[in-house]
């Protein structure tokens, strides 16, 4: 079966409309005429086609017209019947399919085909039919509906996309002419004229003809910025560069100035891709008038072009307009920067500046960089070819730099410089030959080159003294490099102390002016050298010390030359009396004034009295420093030593007192320790109620930490002069007075002494005493002692009533020597039951342990290697549980593991003996030794040797087999040794 051709339709309208429809039949033939005429590209006036075809000529025209003759001959003949509405109607079998031609291109909504049939009375020859496809007829009867509807024509010309290209720009023309104001409308149909072009030659006419519609769409949308966007891209890429700046020039002259940016970067980027500088400059310039932040921009191209004067005077602009920010993220100083760097480098290009004037600007307005400053000016010099000029420069910057790093800088340059030039000058005179005078100047060269390379430390020094003028070290190294040098050396000396400043300085000012004595007397000019240092003596130094140092330095000159009275003439004037006295520490007056208060100046001046001078001289400058209150405990200690010399006892006793008068705990304490020294060594016993009072003096107010050596002293003097009695309540106070610390030490010694005293009976209350108060390890081992020495003295019940109070402070998985040293003592002089409640009390005292949640937990820390630990680390698992509720489950875990390890013995053992067990027939008391084990000799069945095996609290049995040794060989193999502390 065959496709259907095309439909053919008929119009059909009554007999009593024909007029009105013959005046609308006019009116679309008018516009149709003129559609066809644009659509085939002719004006209405223009009788010759663009391509020079004339009108008849031109097929799609009249294939158009002949259409219309006949459409308009069949109307004016045909007379429709009456009755009958307006309307399409269908006829078919009217034409075969596929025998009605292609609509021409002007057909429309304006005009309404029928086949075969006329649209009104009227003479003519016969016309084809217009003709239409399905979906073409939708569109022109919506828009014969709806001419003004952007949707509608959008939507016909989206059908047709893939159609003829005139059929569609036809369509477009004719939407435009109903719709001229349409943005959408004509930005589509420039997209379809420009993409209809795409890929032909630039000479094609049809791109005039695209660049005529561009033309006719700016006379309606000229404020629309995309359609000169648009436009001025496609005549760029036409190749026609000054049409395209017209362009660009014309669309910113018709759109707002609020719609430039959108033009510029492109019109920037048209005019670089093209080698046209002057045309790009001014339009650059025309830019920065809307743009002025955007001038790094132009100063980039005209660098690229070689523009660089100008490039050198927009960037002159800028740095020195404050208000400027740069869009490049870019600092004042980085313009800076680059402006030096285009003038250094190419100052032969850059004549409308002054490159020195303003680098040399810059030095005074970038003080952190002149470094790079200095280096750029002289190589702007030296690329000019003026090398002398570029020398001084860089002699000039070495002199003036105030920083290592811009010293280095400069310096680091200036070598290079010199090396350059020593390298040019080898390849002249190896390419044209050496003559007299290149070889006297590359000798020059080469000097000049040493020279400042021998010159680099004192430079460097000479910009840490402009860093600060005041350094006296630094001077001290300038004075080392001039070393061999006198008169450098004594020109340095004389700038230094003129230009350091006392109150400013850093060091010790008053070292320069010592040093600068030493080289005077070094090189023998001793007049000089007083010269230096009386002159020293007058500066208003900030501190005493300094002039104080002055002075004893001017003391030591003359001593070594062996001129000692001129040396106590001076330290006598420097400890005179000034007319305005002042405290020392009052730094609103002179040094001068303050000077007399100065130890040290005092300190020498009672040497050199005491080796030069007479006994009452010497004596007069110590009373006098005891009168200024400026003494030391050491002044006071060998004052008085010279008056024991001389056999002034009473008199060193009241120089000691003197001295304890001016001072306080703990710097009395050596004082206090000497003077009662030397009182016990000169009296003795003699004068002991006198003693007696100085011990407690010094006893009273005396700090915990210093009274061990003063109640040591005491009782020593008790001992040998007094009464014993009174040195054990000395010893007594002692160990009360001193803190805990020492309290161990001084308890030995106090037994010690009145073990050898009273005896060691009289040793007891102060064992007792001692393990009342001290800690628990201290403690534990004063009751081993105590034990040992009732166990010396037969005390057996003593001794084991030590060690039963003593348990209680004994952990048995700490203390474990305790527990065996008891446990021997117990094998040596217990029996059965003294044994059995010696292990009872351990397990008890283990109980008492284990339940006490803080000590055992931190005995578990201890255990597992965490002291720092916390209860948690116990149960890592259960960090949720509450952690005193893990502590007492950990505690009656090790309760129920000692219940375990308890022993059960096979039959009764009785702690107490009140009654005899079944089968023992004698009773204890009949027994000879009540201290003898009896195992019941009556029973047959028992064997001759009983094994006894005894439970610790471990758990572990030790099985007693032999006889049992005497206790006094298992005491002296295993007693432990009995030593005081001094």
């Amino acid at each position: 079966m065959a496709p259907p051709g095309p439909l053919r339709f008929r119009l059909r309208q009554p007999r009593n409309t024909a007029a009105a429809h013959w005046s609308r039949l006019q009116h679309r033939r008018s516009l149709l005429a003129r559609s066809i005429d644009e659509g085939a590209g002719r004006r209405p006036d223009e009788p010759m086609s663009r391509g020079g075809v004339s009108e008849s000529g031109a097929p799609e025209v009249r294939a158009a017209r002949g259409e219309m003759a006949a459409a308009e001959a069949e109307m004016a003949a045909r007379e429709e019947p009456p009755g009958a509405g307006p309307g399409l109607e269908q006829e078919p079998g009217a034409m075969e399919p596929g025998a009605m031609a292609e609509p021409a291109p002007g057909a429309g909504p304006g005009v309404e085909a029928e086949p075969g049939a006329g649209l009104g009375a009227g003479p003519g020859p016969e016309r084809p039919e217009l003709c239409f496809e399905e979906e073409e007829v939708q569109h022109e009867e919506e828009l014969l509906r709806n001419p003004f509807s952007v949707r509608g024509w959008l939507r016909y010309a989206q059908a047709r996309q893939r159609g003829p290209r005139p059929r569609l720009n036809q369509i477009y023309e004719r939407a435009l002419r109903e719709l001229p104001g349409s943005y959408k409308l004509w930005y589509q149909y420039l997209r379809q004229r420009r993409a209809q072009v795409k890929g032909r030659c630039p000479s094609d006419p049809a791109f005039e003809e695209a660049n005529a519609v561009h033309e006719r769409a700016l006379v309606f949308m000229h404020k629309m910025p995309r359609i000169w966007l648009d436009y001025c891209q496609f005549l760029a890429e036409q190749g026609r560069i000054t049409r395209t700046r017209r362009t660009f020039d014309r669309a910113l002259r018709a759109l707002p100035i609020t719609q430039h940016r959108r033009l510029w970067p492109p019109y920037l980027s048209f005019v670089r891709k093209h080698p046209l500088p002057e045309t790009a400059v001014r339009v650059f310039r025309r830019f920065l008038k809307l743009c002025p932040e955007e001038a790094e921009q132009y100063v980039s191209y005209l660098r690229s072009v070689g523009r660089l004067d100008e490039a050198a005077q927009v960037l002159a602009r800028l740095v020195n307009d404050e208000r400027f920010v740069s869009r490049q993220g870019k600092s004042n100083y980085q313009l800076w920067q680059e402006l030096c760097e285009l003038l250094s480098q190419h100052p032969d290009r850059v004549r409308s500046l002054d490159a020195g004037g303003i680098i040399r600007g810059g030095l005074t307005r970038f003080t952190d960089q002149r470094g790079r400053l200095w280096g750029a000016l002289a190589d702007c010099y030296v690329r000019c070819g003026h090398l002398e000029k570029a020398r001084d420069v860089y002699e000039e910057a070495v002199q003036t730099v105030m920083t290592v790093r811009d010293f280095t800088q400069v310096f680091d340059s200036y070598a290079r410089f010199e090396e350059s030039v020593i390298g040019a000058l080898l390849d002249t005179q190896a390419q044209l030959g050496r003559g007299q005078d290149e070889e006297v100047e590359l000798e020059l060269r080469l000097a000049r080159f040493e020279r400042l390379m021998a010159r680099r430390p004192l430079l460097l020094n000479s910009v840490l003294l402009r860093q600060n003028p005041h350094n006296v070290h630094e001077w001290h190294k300038r004075v080392a490099l001039h070393q061999g040098q006198p008169d450098k050396i004594i020109q340095t000396f004389t700038e230094a102390v003129r230009t350091v400043d006392p109150q400013r300085a850093t060091g010790r000012p008053h070292e320069l002016w010592v040093a600068f004595a030493r080289f005077y007397e070094d090189n023998g000019q001793l007049d000089d050298a007083r010269s230096i240092l009386s002159r020293a003596t007058r500066v208003r130094f900030r501190r005493v010390e300094d002039l104080a140092a002055v002075w004893c330095e001017f003391g030591e000159l003359e001593l070594r030359h062996q001129r000692h009275q001129e040396a106590l003439r001076v330290l006598r004037k420097a400890t005179a009396l000034p007319a305005k006295r002042a405290e020392y520490f009052d730094s609103s007056e002179p040094v001068q004034n303050r000077l007399y208060k100065s130890l040290k100046v005092w300190s020498m001046l009672a040497d050199l009295e005491e080796s030069l001078g007479t006994f009452q001289s010497t004596r007069a400058v110590y009373e006098r420093i005891l009168d200024l209150r400026i003494a030391t405990p050491q002044i006071v200690i060998n004052y008085a030593l010279l008056l024991e010399e001389h056999g002034r006892f009473e008199d060193s006793f009241k120089a000691y007192e003197r001295g304890i008068a001016l001072f306080r705990w703990p710097h009395v304490g050596d004082l206090w320790l000497t003077y009662l020294s030397k009182f016990v060594a000169r009296y003795g016993g003699r004068k002991l109620e006198r003693a007696r009072d100085l011990f407690e003096q010094a006893l009273d107010g005396c700090p915990p930490q210093h009274a061990k050596t003063i109640y040591l002293l005491y009782a020593q003097l008790e001992e040998r002069f007094g009464l014993a009695r009174r040195a054990m309540a000395v010893y007594e106070r002692g160990t009360r007075a001193v803190p805990p610390a020492q309290q161990h030490d001084m308890f030995h010694i106090y037994i010690r002494r009145a073990a050898e005293l009273f005896g060691v009976t009289h040793t007891r209350p102060i064992y007792q005493r001692a393990i009342e108060v001290l800690g628990d390890d201290a403690a534990r081992e004063l009751c081993l002692r105590f034990a040992d020495m009732e166990c010396k003295l037969g005390e057996v019940d003593r001794a084991r009533a030590i060690y039963t109070y003593c348990s209680q402070i004994c952990d048995p998985r700490i203390t474990g020597s305790f527990w065996q040293t008891w446990k021997e003592f117990e094998i040596r002089h217990g029996n059965e039951d003294t044994i059995r409640e010696m292990l009872r009390i351990k397990r008890s005292v283990q109980a008492t342990y284990n339940t006490q949640v803080n000590f055992m937990a931190s005995q578990m820390l201890k255990v597992s290697g965490s002291a720092t630990g916390t209860v948690s680390d116990l149960a890592p698992g259960q960090s949720g549980l509450d952690e005193m509720k893990l502590l007492e489950q950990r505690a009656e875990a090790l309760a129920a593991e000692a219940q375990r390890d308890t022993p059960r013995p096979t039959q009764q053992v009785l702690f107490v003996r009140a009654e005899a067990p079944p089968g023992a027939e004698p009773s204890l008391s009949q027994q000879g030794n009540p201290e003898e084990i009896d195992l019941g000799d009556d029973e047959g069945d028992e064997p001759d040797e009983v094994q006894l095996e005894l439970w610790d609290g471990d758990g572990d049995r030790d099985p007693l087999r032999a006889p049992l040794a005497s206790p006094e060989a298992s005491w002296e193999a295993t007693k432990p040794p009995l030593t005081f502390s001094p």
